[in-house]
């Protein structure tokens, strides 16, 4: 028994490793998530930012459901590290980005998103559709 609480624990770490990352200043694309994840970016000032709080909330409690979807969550929340995606999309202040796996931009949003709105937006896609199939 205690093998399998160990086992539960370890499993559940490697998903919040593998789920929630910061997004380094050096990271100027995607290209690397394509095809096999799709990347939630969430760019605040800060770590203590409100929406930011609010939405990391909101996914910590979908963890499971954003793991089966694919979804990984890149966090910058440093506008003074003037990291190349913040460059890029040049957010003003809280922003998340939905990035389908096809590397297409598919929500761009100034406010938290609910999990459920997220999750929706994804299972309407036609890959995760043919997943399903």
């Amino acid at each position: 028994m205690a093998t399998l609480s160990l086992l539960l624990c370890t499993a559940s770490q490697a998903v919040d490793i593998t789920l929630f990352r910061p997004l380094t200043p050096e990271t100027a694309s995607l290209n690397q998530y394509q095809w096999q994840y799709r990347p939630v970016v969430i760019f605040a000032p800060s770590e203590t930012d409100l929406n930011y709080v609010h939405q990391m909330a909101m996914l910590e409690k979908s963890k499971a459901e954003l793991a089966e979807r694919d979804i990984i969550v890149l966090s910058d929340t440093s506008h003074a590290s003037k990291g190349h995606l913040r460059a890029q999309l040049k957010p003003a202040g809280f922003e998340v980005v939905l990035i389908g796996k096809d590397g297409g931009m598919k929500i761009r949003e100034t406010k938290p998103i609910s999990s459920e709105d997220l999750l929706s937006t994804i299972d309407r896609m036609p890959m995760r559709k043919a997943n399903l199939d």
